[in-house]
């Protein structure tokens, strides 16, 4: 099930990026006190109230003449498009400004609900600034202070009156699966050649794609739904798949997919967008099938299938657990196993041990290769249970989380690999304190 999604929008400089890390709970955008220097949407993922919700942070939105203002604009325009809410910011110091009442121009023609706050109210004197805000036309605003976090709890309960009510939504059993990767490395193709029909249009140019594709079939004696990802048709302008956009497309397919399957280009290699998009993938938790297309165009010798795999090994070093298929769009080669391969993920992802179990495997390791001890104090193990699927999570009882390093959560989880089978899913280890 897809989650909702917020989109900040504001002009530059008013804090945006900071109300970004608040929520996600990370400094993943850079901060600086400098108009514009946010140029590029960022995702990420917060939670409020145990419900999780993606977060999209977007340049400034400026009329001016300013280098990348004309971009920055298409950005946050586009984040807009595909947010479920949209969270308004402006900036108490500078009261409301030009560039405040641009955006409001923009964000009348937008049919999602809008929030609307005014940050740097650090200070509680300035609260009765707020109220001039009114003027924007977007209802109440509410005072926010991104640096210390104060009123952020308030923002976000209006933000969550506003996100859609998902309790309606139907529910099936297919396998859900997408096909992610950079624009033009042959994602309409596969979709086409998957199913035996010409089911997406397909061209050589990049971005050609820009209507979201959910498709139903069978094979295997198994339902399966796949989800193409698409660039955006937008009040008949249509907003050409770029690399940015392209991310947040494939972004909200994963967050809707069982399986993903992680699209290379035999032809062009390994693009750092490619490691951008898996490693989402990854950390969400879901099953991933690595397909390398355009097989069939590369001239080959006894030992180029095996070089490619090493490149990928190398490159993506923390998706050793998926699969690796080499295929042809084209000629239709290996594409038979793909739905076998996608059904075991699947349920690879979805396996369940019985803590019995669970615990022979445990003590079979510690003898194997007994806890380290760390700083004069060794790990204790106690005990491990399983807590959760999609993905596989388990959870050891330890004297001292601590005192669980790294290396030897990797070897706990790879004696799991090596005893049940986990292929394309990721396994979370999670170390908790006995009470």
């Amino acid at each position: 099930m897809a989650i909702p999604t917020l989109a900040i929008v504001g002009r530059p400089n008013v804090g945006k990026s900071t109300i970004f890390n608040r929520i996600v709970g990370t400094r993943q955008a850079i901060v600086e006190d400098t108009p514009g220097v946010t140029r590029d949407r960022l995702y990420g993922r917060g939670e409020w109230l145990s419900r999780e919700f993606a977060v999209i942070d977007t340049g400034g939105i400026d009329m001016g003449d300013e280098p990348f203002m004309k971009q920055i604009t298409e950005q946050a325009e586009i984040a807009m498009e595909e947010a479920d809410v949209i969270l308004f910011l402006v900036n108490v110091e500078n009261g409301v400004t030009d560039a405040d009442e641009n955006v409001a121009q923009i964000l009348y023609r937008t049919d999602k609900p809008v929030i609307l706050a005014v940050n740097k109210v650090d200070n509680p004197e300035r609260r009765n600034d707020v109220f001039d805000f009114y003027s924007l036309g977007f209802g109440e605003p509410l005072p926010l202070s991104g640096t210390h976090g104060i009123g952020l709890g308030d923002v976000l309960d209006a933000v969550f009156d506003k996100f859609p009510d998902d309790a309606g939504e139907d529910e099936d059993d297919s396998v859900k699966f997408s096909l992610i990767g950079r624009p033009n490395v042959g994602k309409s193709s596969l979709v086409n050649a998957i199913l035996g029909e010409n089911r997406v249009i397909v061209s050589p140019i990049e971005g050609t794609t820009r209507d979201a594709i959910d498709t139903k079939f069978n094979a295997e004696d198994t339902d399966f739904t796949m989800i193409d990802t698409a660039g955006l048709r937008k009040r008949g302008k249509v907003w050409e798949a770029t690399e940015k956009y392209s991310v947040l497309r494939a972004m909200r397919a994963i967050d809707r997919s069982d399986v993903v399957l992680m699209i290379l280009n035999a032809e062009e290699g390994i693009r750092e967008q490619d490691k951008r998009v898996a490693g989402y993938a990854h950390e969400a938790g879901r099953a991933i099938i690595i397909v390398v297309n355009k097989w069939d165009t590369i001239e080959k010798d006894n030992h180029t299938m095996q070089d490619f795999e090493n490149l990928v090994r190398s490159e993506f070093q923390y998706l050793d657990y998926a699969p690796i298929v080499f295929v042809s769009a084209k000629t239709h080669q290996r594409l038979d196993n793909l739905p076998k391969m996608i059904l075991q993920a699947s349920e690879n992802q979805s396996r369940r041990i019985q803590s019995s179990v669970l615990n022979e495997v445990l003590n079979d390791a510690l003898t194997v290769t007994p806890t380290p001890t760390v700083n004069g104090k060794r790990l204790r193990i106690y005990y491990m249970t399983q807590v959760a699927i999609k993905p596989p999570t388990f959870v050891v009882f330890v004297n001292d989380p601590d005192l669980l390093h790294f290396s030897y959560q990797r070897f706990l989880i790879n004696q799991l690999r090596d005893t049940f089978d986990f292929t394309g899913t990721p396994i979370h280890l999670i170390a908790r304190s006995r009470q």
